[in-house]
């Protein structure tokens, strides 16, 4: 019998080099952010950063909202099973 062989990413290591490969994908866009000229229609675009940081606000504005909106949107455990129920005993009823 063959021995079973690990998955890629349950190696041991591997996350490290996707974290690694990460880093140096944002090292070489912060550098190229030195390089190419950005066509600007305000400002304050052309502040160094501005993207990521923009890009940064906005994920967590996202996640502030959706924290807010979990406190009127978010149901009991057993929402469903109760909703079920109720229609099993209207069923009986006939």
């Amino acid at each position: 019998m063959a021995p079973e062989r690990t998955p890629w990413l349950e190696r041991p290591g591997s996350v490290q080099k996707i974290l690694y490969g990460l880093y140096a994908c944002c090292a070489v866009l912060l550098a190229l952010d030195f390089v190419i000229h950005r066509h600007v229609e305000h400002a304050f675009e052309r502040l160094w950063g501005f993207y990521p940081l923009y890009g940064f606000v906005g994920c967590v504005v996202l996640v502030l909202i959706a924290k807010w909106m979990r406190s009127f949107l978010m149901r009991d455990e057993d929402y469903y099973d109760r909703l079920e129920g109720d229609s099993a005993k209207e069923g009986e009823d006939d």
